[in-house]
């Protein structure tokens, strides 16, 4: 290389260096926050993302929403972790075979993460229980958006803006997140665990990746624990870092059970360890969860439906999208692969689809990967559309035609839920106005359920001066008892419990005990389930709300709210809270 050409490479190299160095200063502040790879020339057309703020405000808002307008939709929520809270707070609360110290498969360490701050707030306030429900209620959502925007962080700097806002809008205005971001589950902290953990792998915290799935394994349901596979595969297999991965592995296992352990064997009075006691009855006792009815093998593919609409499907085909469009590049620079972070997904399909029992709740810890693979199922869709030749403009109407398309759907979802199955939660709330407006009233007063047992809110919604008793109906399994006082109401052994959902006739009250009867008016009666408001002579109606008939109502409108048509074709029946009349003097004296 002669002289003029060495002066020509090095001019080359300082124009090249300082146009690097323009380039580096004149990046926009958005651009600067992403990882390097993303800076390039072909990326720069769809830089842009909603900042941190914007998305927490938005996620805020709805989740916020959801903390407010959510049903309770299990009655595992009430029986399982509403009333042993009420009865840890209050002193009262009914009490499920799961916590009797004969079985405890329940943690009370997980209770006291959400007693703390309820007890916390009603000494500062002196609130009543309903203002401390709604309380929780609003933490939950609150505890929901942090994690869902770190995930976001997560999934922004992994798999770069296209992919981080999709997943983004799909998961805000899900119907499946709004009810499950503010759900008083393991399921639901799972699921804020499992935000926090992948959003964690994605920015390459190991550490808190590995702490947030044995939290979730631990303290909250143990089979969620496979949500960490992924981590485990890229620190063992991919990276190599055994010492650091086994290290954290141990050190969680310490920090987490040994707290577990003590805090549950003080309150069921012997030496207790609920996660395994939970693994135990699940997959080694001889009946298991089966006993509470089975699913076919539709049923999460159209609960997925209902909860994602459009995103649910492309979700399911992400793995093979990606596969198909590799060539194409659709998504850039991850530090891992993208199957690896799709294999926590897939594995948990595999196996929660294939077991008998089935529950919506049992989805809620993948919940946010539905709209992670969405997200980038799309993004391959929109690679094709770009190699078809096809214009900028049609791609982006297409992806926006969806990303509205499936928000409608999902707030119509919302609606409907509210609107239809709602009126429980009005019905108590009655009760407390009838309670306030009689403020002074010191006599105890017993309201009664029979069929409407499972759509009881929880004991937050009953005045101190009532109390909710079990009348008989068609419904033959094992109800839920009083919780004995404290100080020794968790380690006290109850009688008349099994884990065979063999029904218990001492749970249940006569109707003379009742002062207060809360009935779902179906039009059909059988000698367990009769028509209470037919008995004019002893009940009265005090207050009712409309309930969504099922079994007269179109399918679709029952799962979807349309305006006209769902007030034209879905039909109503009234949920009816009756007071027993008073009395006469005549039949006093013929008594």
């Amino acid at each position: 290389m002669g002289p003029k050409a060495k002066t020509k490479s090095i001019q080359n190299r300082k124009i090249g260096g300082k146009s690097d160095h323009l380039s580096r200063e004149k990046q926009p502040e958005k651009v600067t926050e992403l990882k390097e790879g993303f800076h390039r020339k072909e990326d720069t057309k769809d830089i842009w993302s909603p900042n941190i703020k914007t998305v927490f405000k938005a996620l805020a808002s709805a989740r916020l929403c959801a903390a407010v307008w959510n049903n309770i939709t299990d009655c595992d929520e009430t029986y399982n972790y509403w009333e042993p809270l009420h009865h840890l707070l209050f002193g009262s609360g009914f009490q499920t075979w799961e916590y009797s110290p004969v079985f405890a498969l329940r943690s009370y360490l997980f209770l006291h993460l959400y007693a703390l701050p309820a007890w916390i707030y009603g000494l500062i306030f002196h609130s009543n229980q309903v203002l401390v429900f709604y309380f929780l209620r609003w933490l939950l959502g609150f505890a929901s958006t942090t994690c869902e925007t770190y995930f976001y962080k997560g999934v922004l700097q992994q798999f770069g803006p296209k992919v981080g806002r999709l997943t983004f809008l799909f998961l805000l205005f899900s119907a499946g997140m709004f009810q499950s971001s503010s759900s008083f589950l393991p399921s639901t902290f799972s699921m804020y665990m499992t935000l926090l953990l992948m959003g964690a792998w994605f920015q390459g915290n190991f550490v808190l990746a590995v702490l947030s799935t044995a939290i979730s394994a631990f303290l909250s349901w143990p089979f969620a624990g496979i949500i960490g596979i992924g981590i485990a595969v890229d620190a063992l297999v991919l990276r190599k870092k055994w010492r650091m991965f086994i290290s954290w592995c141990i050190i969680s296992t310490f920090v987490i059970l040994i707290p577990i352990i003590l805090v549950d064997s003080y309150h069921y009075g012997r030496l207790v360890v609920a996660p395994l006691n939970i693994v135990l009855y699940n997959v080694f006792s001889g009946h298991g969860p089966d006993l509470y009815g089975t699913s076919p093998w539709t049923f999460y593919f159209l609960n997925g439906f209902l909860n994602f609409n459009f995103i649910f499907p492309l979700a399911l085909v992400a793995l093979p999208a990606h596969l198909i469009t590799r060539k194409l590049k659709p998504i850039k620079n991850q530090s891992f692969p993208i199957w690896l972070a799709l294999l926590p997904l897939y594995v948990w399909i595999l196996i929660f689809f294939t077991q008998p029992h089935k529950e919506e709740r049992f989805l809620y810890p993948i919940y946010p990967l539905f709209g992670l693979a969405g997200a980038i199922t799309w993004t391959c869709a929109e690679s094709c559309l770009r190699a078809l030749k096809l214009s900028e403009k049609f791609v982006q109407s297409v992806t926006l035609a969806l990303v509205i398309s499936s928000s409608i759907v999902s707030v119509s979802r919302i609606v409907g839920q509210y609107r239809g199955y709602h009126a429980p939660m009005d019905v108590f709330l009655e009760l407390n106005r009838l309670s306030w407006e009689n403020e002074g009233d010191t006599k105890e007063y017993n309201v009664c359920v029979g069929k409407e047992w499972h759509r009881f809110p929880s004991s937050f919604f009953l005045p101190n001066n009532m109390k909710l008793r079990f009348i008989p109906s068609e419904f033959r399994g094992q109800l839920p008892r009083p919780f004995d006082p404290p100080p020794n109401g968790t380690w006290t052994i109850p009688p008349h419990m099994n884990d065979l959902n063999k029904e218990e006739p001492t749970r249940y009250a006569t109707l003379k005990d009742c002062h207060y009867l809360v009935d779902l008016e179906t039009g059909q009666a059988t000698e367990r389930e009769p028509q209470y408001s037919q008995m004019t002579s002893e009940w009265e109606i005090i207050f009712q709300v409309d309930f969504l008939d099922n079994a007269r109502s179109p399918q679709f409108l029952r799962a979807f709210y349309i305006p006209w048509f769902s007030e034209t074709y879905c039909k109503r029946i009234p949920y009816v809270l009756l007071k027993r009349r008073p009395i006469s003097n005549k039949k006093k004296r013929q008594h």
